[in-house]
């Protein structure tokens, strides 16, 4: 092949015959057949090829399926060779011959010494763009992630503060049902009380607690009333506030005649006072704790769901990331969304990349609780099939259209506007679950649309390892 023949190919028209040349004697023709691989998505785009006579097919796999993106069926067509300006230019696509032809193939080393020597303005220009673009994009991924670590951080700081609050809350009344019950000590001890009459209070006090799950209402204020006018029949002072306390804790009126056959007349106003102080600091401690709990099981949820203090490959539980993975994004779900857990039983652990999967859990729930609209059904399932474990995150939300399951893992696709979503797009997801050996699917089903994350359970380094 000469330059007059490479001339006729309209790309090259207008090209001097020195610049031919160059690029005969830097490429090298080569032919192929139908079916050949000539280039592979997402590989280094280390060549530059050009087509001279036949067709080829560019492809993708989106998931387990593979996709058509458009073709190479003119002379002159050409793809990739990023290289030869961006040193981490890859292939877009997988070159499929769909017939006998031929292509010229430049390695981007040489192209780029060739624009270098005959045009470097247009190699400066075409790398100012593709710098520019990839800049531009890296800043926009970072701003989203930066607003989703906001919201996260916002959602956060709201559920601590919740059970912040109400220990703060108790702590308070607490410090006045202790002075109360102080009082009412000191009130007894003035009366006098003997020893027999103190236990025999304090027995009666253990009989009653937090009041029976599910009580009527409408029972328990009966029961107040009843409990208040026969307090203010024996003279006992602060009835109405005696008297809720103690209905709520389950006593009757047949409870406080025992209590007054105890203690007798004198002492049944102290006496009813220490019991209602008791069981008011007795139930502030449980709010307490209950609330510290709350506080200590979130503080837990965020170190699963960073992965602070691990390594950064480990034996990883699905499930317990998921489960982290929902408590940082409970202020993101309504209340009139209901989440559905259905996690396996028998799903072992995966050699993985925690910190990452976790991201991606975070993406699919965030994508998922969108497609809701703050209504329906979230559902969160692990199973274990074929020596690997499968997470689907399914939604009863408005569905996918086809063009956008055509697309969904096409990189910087999105049906968000800026500033919305986790900045984590389903194609960068993609790669989380193909840098661990595993595929990403859409499964539309009636009703429903469900992410399909399949993981093998010995990752890629472990099993790159020698035994």
């Amino acid at each position: 092949m000469g330059p007059d023949d490479l001339r006729r190919v309209a790309l090259f028209e207008g090209t001097g015959d020195d610049e031919l040349r160059d690029l005969l004697a830097a490429g090298t023709e080569v032919a192929f057949a139908p079916g050949d691989v000539l280039f592979q998505e997402n590989h280094p785009a280390e060549y530059w090829w050009v087509l001279l006579d036949g067709g080829i097919d560019l492809l993708r796999h989106l998931g387990r399926d593979e996709t058509q993106l458009g073709s190479m069926d003119v002379p002159g067509r050409w793809a990739g060779g990023f290289r030869a300006w961006d040193e981490h230019g890859a292939y877009l696509a997988t070159g499929r011959a769909a017939t006998a032809g031929r292509v010229l193939r430049v390695p981007a080393a040489e192209l780029r010494r060739i624009w270098t020597a005959h045009f470097p303005l247009g190699l400066q220009l075409t790398e100012g763009v593709s710098r520019s673009a990839r800049n531009y994009e890296t800043m926009a991924r970072q701003r989203e992630a930066l607003a989703a670590l906001g919201t996260l951080a916002a959602g956060l700081a709201h559920e601590l503060n919740n059970p912040a609050a109400a220990a703060t809350r108790a702590v308070d009344a607490l410090g006045e049902a202790c002075d109360g019950m102080l009082t009412s000590l000191r009130r007894l001890a003035a009366v006098p009380v003997t020893a027999g009459q103190f236990t025999g209070i304090d027995a009666l006090r253990q009989e009653l607690g937090s009041p029976p799950p599910g009580e009527d209402p409408m029972a328990l204020s009966d029961r107040e009333d009843a409990l208040s006018d026969w307090l203010s029949g024996r003279g006992v002072a602060r009835d109405w506030v005696l008297g809720p306390a103690l209905a709520g804790a389950g006593a009757d009126v047949d409870w406080c005649e025992r209590a007054a056959q105890v203690l007798g007349d004198p002492a049944l106003s102290a006496g009813l006072e220490w019991v209602a102080s008791t069981l008011e600091a007795s139930g502030l401690l449980a709010e307490v704790k209950e609330s510290t709990r709350r506080i200590s099981d979130l503080v837990a949820a965020v170190r699963s769901y960073s992965q602070l203090d691990r390594a950064a490959t480990q034996r990883t539980d699905v499930a317990e990331g998921l489960e982290s993975t929902l408590v940082m994004l409970a202020a993101r779900i309504p209340r009139e969304v209901t989440v559905v857990r259905e996690y396996g039983g028998d799903v072992p652990r995966i050699d993985a990349r925690a910190g990452e999967l976790n991201q991606l859990w975070t993406h699919l729930v965030d994508n998922a609780l969108d497609a809701l609209g703050g209504s329906g059904t979230l559902r969160v399932r692990t199973s274990w099939e074929r020596s690997a474990v499968v997470v689907e995150v399914g939604d009863t939300g408005a569905g996918m259209s086809e063009e956008t399951r055509a697309h969904a893992f096409d990189p910087f696709f999105t049906t968000k506007g800026v500033g919305e979503g986790t900045g984590l797009g389903l194609d960068i997801s993609r790669r989380i679950v193909e840098r661990h050996g595993g595929d990403i699917s859409i499964d539309p089903r009636p009703g429903e649309t469900v992410l399909r994350v399949r993981l093998p359970v010995v990752g890629p380094a472990a099993r790159a390892r020698p035994q």
